[in-house]
């Protein structure tokens, strides 16, 4: 993107204020999982800012630090980037009760899985650590290695018809779409 994503301004807010702000219309308690040094917009009252364990080792990283931090108030978490603005409420609701007893509940058009639109239990963090311990830095090893369900996007599009929340920014052309999408 040339520039920080957390930082981009979408309407009259930042694109991480614009995700924090529609995760906190589904959940109480929300953690922001940022590098050590990374710069962060002023973030509402419900939001924990938890600083990356791991340098440079990616969103596998970011999500065994953001479970550990979860891990004492919540059963499960919704894992998603900083960029994605498009991301709707409902959409977020369907994937925990897509979750049931699952240890993950993570989106797929069949081609592609989509581990950073997901729903893990917290309990999975101690499985992350063992896979970056062991230079196993993906992601999808987490869900592979895992009671997980891999959710049809045919299921998600009663709630996101356009499947949306799937939609990152991560060229500034995405970004374009994106405020064209959402008219700002």
């Amino acid at each position: 993107m040339g520039r920080p994503k957390a930082l981009l301004p979408f309407g009259d807010e930042l694109m991480l204020q614009r995700v924090c702000r529609i995760l906190g219309a589904v959940v109480p308690q929300i953690f922001v999982v940022a590098a050590q040094d990374q710069e962060l917009p002023e973030l509402p009252a419900n939001v924990t800012v938890v600083r990356d364990e791991y340098e440079s080792l990616g969103p596998l990283a970011g999500i065994a630090t953001g479970l550990g931090a979860a891990r004492m108030t919540c059963e499960a978490v919704f894992v998603t980037a900083c960029d994605v603005p498009l991301l709707k409420p409902e959409f977020v609701e369907r994937m925990f009760d897509l979750l049931a007893d699952q240890d993950a509940a993570v989106p797929t058009d069949g081609d592609h899985i989509h581990v950073l639109s997901g729903v893990y239990r917290t309990t999975l963090e101690d499985a992350a650590r063992r896979l970056l311990k062991n230079d196993r830095r993906r992601p999808l090893f987490l869900v592979e290695e895992s009671n997980s369900v891999l959710v049809p996007e045919t299921d998600l599009e009663a709630v996101d018809p356009d499947l949306f929340s799937l939609r990152n920014t991560n060229t500034p052309e995405d970004y374009e779409a994106a405020l064209r999408i959402e008219g700002k």
